[in-house]
């Protein structure tokens, strides 16, 4: 039986010193490769601008640039601390011109209408206080025939998988965070019965041993 959901933080992460543990803990999933850029690109988000939806520190986003031609980035991020890292980040990259991020609410996207070609977020949607309205928004923003991507974890994963992932975790305070994000993360039966209410027609919703992930497409007018 799945435990009931658990409400986690709707501000992101605040505290620089919080941040800068992220953004450790970040690096450390780019440098052993397992972000989610390959699995971005593959469900056919590998062109025009995208919007990521709470980049943190923003190596999801700019692996995703680094790896495909001519694209750009807007990240849409609660946390101005952690937009600043971001920002430290995309100089690194040497990506400033091909990256952006602005303040903001998952729940008010402060961009355009049919402004972007993609949306894309992972490690966020059980951060996410009304996650209908969080794909209300990102519905908005896409262009007609633009993908969504949205990964996480899954709160029914196996517990024995639980320990294992504690232990490439680091400190008490990101420890704590870990399974905080997983109490508060979704089930597959559950995302699937947010789409069913969303304003996307085409979509899917794929389980793996760690987490999920969904796809979908905005109609075409």
């Amino acid at each position: 039986m799945n435990r009931t959901r658990v409400i986690e933080t709707n501000e992101g992460i605040q505290a620089e010193a919080t941040v800068r543990d992220f953004n450790l803990f970040q690096r450390s999933f780019r440098d052993r490769g397992i972000l989610e850029t390959d699995a971005i690109i593959q469900s056919g988000i590998n062109s025009g601008v995208a919007v990521e939806i709470g980049p943190g520190p923003g190596y999801l986003g700019l692996e995703w640039l680094k790896n495909t031609d001519g694209t750009k980035l807007t990240g849409v991020e609660i946390s101005r601390a952690m937009i600043r890292q971001a920002e430290t980040n995309r100089s690194e990259y040497s990506l400033d011109e091909r990256a952006s991020y602005i303040e903001g609410s998952a729940l008010s996207v402060p961009l355009e209408n049919n402004s972007a070609d993609h949306v894309f977020s992972n490690g966020s949607l059980h951060e996410w206080e009304n996650p209908y309205l969080v794909l209300s928004e990102a519905y908005r923003v896409l262009k007609p025939g633009g993908r969504l991507f949205i990964s996480d974890l899954k709160r029914n994963i196996n517990p024995i998988i639980v320990a294992v992932m504690l232990l490439t975790v680091k400190g008490k305070v990101m420890k704590a965070g870990f399974l905080s994000s997983l109490r508060a993360a979704y089930t597959a039966d559950e995302v699937r019965r947010l789409l069913e209410w969303s304003a996307f027609n085409k979509y899917d919703v794929r389980e793996s041993v760690f987490g999920l992930e969904l796809t979908a497409e905005k109609n075409m007018d």
